[in-house]
């Protein structure tokens, strides 16, 4: 659901700009509580699966197809503050070197699937998760979270819309369409959360930021034979993590370098809706639209997979950046005592 350029008047693209500047302020701040020797390596591998898995659109319905968003997913694994961090590295990524989502859009963008994606994902998977427990409870919300976060995103952009979109909506119809197709593309994004997030709770829990303190089960033996407890297991850190890194990078190279080249080629649910209703030709061309990189090599005559590559180093390196700069800041305020 990347917006383009055009879709919005001035005053809405820079209040929703203002907003998302705004919401990566605070998340500065905040992602200092989450960064650890544990959440800082995660954030720049996360936000680079993120921008992998985006690129694998999938059919949804006829002649239309979704793909990750990714919010829910990223504050699950990292955090909510560190979430919106990864969703705004990789939206600035894909809209100033792939030219997909507008610039003059950047901000709506960040606000719907950055700020927006990420608070209802985990507000749903907080909500759920006090309700359920174990593994499987963190799976079991972890894919309502993804789900419920997709279509609220895709109405918060049919009222911004409706508040100052370029053409004459109905609204009640454009929500409508806009809500049953990404309600569609939402089972998908759960899907896939809950695979992801149930694949590194098997292998390494403590790397999952929201299931930190879920019970596991620990095997005690002593004199009388083996006791079954429920513990914390012991937290791996620093170069522990590290083969689960390098594992994971290579998975979404994987995922960037070769499964993007069977991706839908179908249009997104956005483009769709769009079409559909009227309102896609008051779109306008990209500034970086010319790129090599431009949609993703298409426009350069570069594979997509070669695209996908360099797009996930790039963001593997920008989010990583961050994130340490942000951890870094945060030893030195304690060192500081403030």
């Amino acid at each position: 659901m990347h917006v383009p350029d055009g879709f919005f008047n001035a005053a809405v693209s820079v209040s929703a700009g203002a907003v998302a500047a705004a919401g990566v302020a605070v998340c500065l701040r905040g992602a200092r509580r989450e960064l650890d020797d544990r959440t800082a390596p995660m954030a720049g591998l996360v936000a680079a699966f993120v921008f992998a898995v985006q690129m694998l659109n999938f059919p949804v319905a006829a002649g239309t197809s979704g793909h990750l968003m990714g919010g829910a997913l990223a504050a699950i694994l990292v955090g909510p503050y560190t979430g919106v961090l990864c969703l705004a590295v990789v939206l600035l990524v894909q809209g100033v070197f792939f030219a997909d989502g507008g610039l003059t859009a950047l901000g709506v963008n960040i606000t719907l699937m950055g700020i927006v994606g990420v608070l209802v994902g985990w507000g749903v998977f907080r909500l759920v998760g006090g309700l359920v427990r174990g593994r499987g409870g963190v799976t079991a919300a972890s894919f309502l979270a993804a789900l419920v976060s997709v279509p609220v995103s895709a109405l918060v952009f049919t009222l911004l819309f409706w508040v100052g979109g370029t053409a004459p909506i109905d609204m009640g119809t454009v929500a409508a369409a806009m809500g049953g197709v990404h309600v569609l593309i939402g089972v998908g994004e759960g899907v896939i959360t809950a695979l992801t997030v149930g694949a590194v709770l098997a292998v390494r829990p403590d790397l999952v930021y929201g299931a930190r303190g879920l019970a596991t089960p620990l095997v005690l033996r002593g004199a009388e034979g083996a006791t079954t407890v429920e513990a914390e297991r012991p937290v791996a850190t620093g170069a522990g993590v590290r083969p689960f890194l390098l594992g994971g990078i290579g998975l979404t190279l994987v995922l960037a370098g070769v499964v993007s080249f069977f991706a839908s080629s179908s249009p997104d649910g956005l483009e769709s809706v769009a079409g559909d209703k009227g309102f896609l030709d008051r779109a306008t061309g990209h500034l970086f639209g010319s790129w090599a990189l431009a949609d993703y090599g298409e426009v350069g005559g570069i594979p997509v997979g070669v695209a996908g590559v360099v797009g996930v180093g790039l963001v593997l390196l920008i989010a990583g950046g961050v994130a340490y700069a942000a951890r870094g800041r945060a030893h030195a305020r304690e060192k500081a005592g403030i």
